[in-house]
């Protein structure tokens, strides 16, 4: 539920500390939030920006120390580019998020850890060539030139015995 402005201007204030800031500096911020907050909003909808109020509230804590000194020439542009920067950064932390989450080990629950178990039975199994090669290009992350290289085999022959390999786990897992 939106905010009234009145509310939202007693809440920058509020959060940004009354106690740091004299009349003259509250009354500044306000009529700085008075006379750009309906625009700053509505530029952000139209931007297609998801949660305006709370960036509009977060611009204005962030241009407060710049107001109470009188260092704001160009009001628009600068809670623009406050705004604009928020939402870029909010963007940035939810891909490092995602990305988090998406490197996050596969068998952190328990239907995962079998299938690990699983796996790790099946690779055992396997004959020490094809096991060692497989091993080196699915979790040392060696290309089938570099494994070539430390095993002396020729590149042929690593990628024989990674597709027997591959087969021989296929095999296993179709049983």
């Amino acid at each position: 539920m939106p905010l009234a402005p009145a509310s939202l201007a007693g809440r920058v204030l509020m959060t940004f500390g009354s106690d740091q800031l004299d009349d003259h500096e509250r009354r500044g911020l306000s009529q700085l939030y008075g006379q750009y907050s309906d625009w700053l909003s509505t530029r952000l909808r139209h931007l297609g920006v998801t949660g305006v109020d709370d960036v509009v509230q977060e611009t204005y804590l962030r241009i407060a120390p710049y107001q109470a000194r009188g260092e704001v020439r160009h009001p628009k542009s600068l809670l623009l580019r406050i705004a604009t920067n928020l939402v870029a950064e909010e963007g940035r932390r939810a891909q490092r998020q995602r990305l988090h989450v998406a490197a996050a080990p596969l068998w952190t629950d328990a239907a995962s850890q079998a299938e690990s178990v699983l796996l790790k039975q099946l690779i055992l199994k396997l004959p020490e060539p094809e096991r060692d090669i497989f091993m080196l290009s699915r979790f040392g992350g060696l290309t089938n030139e570099q494994i070539a290289g430390r095993l002396a085999v020729s590149v042929k022959t690593v990628e024989r015995r990674i597709t027997r390999a591959l087969k021989q786990v296929d095999a296993q897992l179709r049983r």
